[in-house]
């Protein structure tokens, strides 16, 4: 199971948009047993189980039509959580001065893991700070990012 992740993001998100939900994050995980198709989807109000099972139906009718995807796989479709990915430009700007976490795919400074503030985003780039020190880093450069939750609030 492995499939181009920008081909299968331009042929579930139009459908996903239609039903009035934003695609997050597309991520596939497989190994010797199992093979998982995890769709993440977000909507102003939050996202109940049922938006998860509407759109569920409305992109396995097209998984099943486009067959974009080799052998057997289960797909999920899931609200983006506490810990929510951060992917496109829009995401990052929502979090401003909230702590985030983010894994690049090449190392910056001498380091590939962060875990600070988001200071700024923009042109492609943000700024985060990390025990005082600043850093910044390429959005196209970032392997995964995530918000992390802050349940004092």
């Amino acid at each position: 199971m492995q499939a181009d992740m920008t081909d299968l993001r331009g042929l579930l998100e139009p459908s996903i948009e239609s039903l009035g939900y934003e695609l997050l994050l597309l991520e596939q995980t497989h190994n010797e047993k199992d093979a998982v198709l995890r769709v993440y989807i977000d909507a102003p109000g939050g996202i109940l189980l049922e938006d998860c099972e509407q759109v569920s139906r409305q992109i396995s009718l097209i998984l099943d039509l486009e067959d974009p995807i080799r052998g057997a796989y289960a797909l999920e479709v899931s609200s983006p959580g506490a810990d929510r990915p951060l992917v496109k430009p829009e995401h990052f700007a929502r979090v401003l001065n909230q702590e985030i976490r983010i894994l690049t795919r090449d190392y910056i400074l001498g380091r590939r893991r962060f875990k600070g503030r988001l200071i700024t985003v923009e042109d492609e780039q943000l700024v985060i700070e990390v025990d005082g020190e600043e850093y910044d880093i390429p959005l196209e450069g970032i392997e995964t990012a995530r918000l992390v939750p802050n349940f004092d609030d």
